[in-house]
């Protein structure tokens, strides 16, 4: 029975996207993504640490390519429809 809390437990990690915290916007998203990759660029952490960096900067980039989408979305649909590129607005 001590495996049930366990296993609930990991659905509502990937339920929630992964072990860290929801972004609060996409600036501190792109942010803490910049400070895992300069970490990691270091060369400096022991091989774990790598790891959950690497899966957490994929959460963090799945994050910013989903508020980019919508808000694409957005741009859409306030512009009938049509994008138009930043030179002609």
């Amino acid at each position: 029975m001590s495996k049930a809390p366990e296993s609930s437990t990991k659905s509502a990690r990937s339920v929630r996207g992964g072990a860290g915290p929801v972004p609060a916007s996409y600036e501190s998203a792109l942010a803490e993504l910049e400070q895992l990759v300069s970490a990691m660029e270091g060369g400096q952490l022991p091989l774990d640490q790598l790891l959950d960096n690497y899966r957490r900067g994929a959460e963090l980039l799945g994050f910013c390519r989903e508020r980019l989408v919508a808000v694409e979305q957005q741009v859409k649909l306030l512009d009938a429809g049509e994008l138009k590129l930043w030179e002609d607005a």
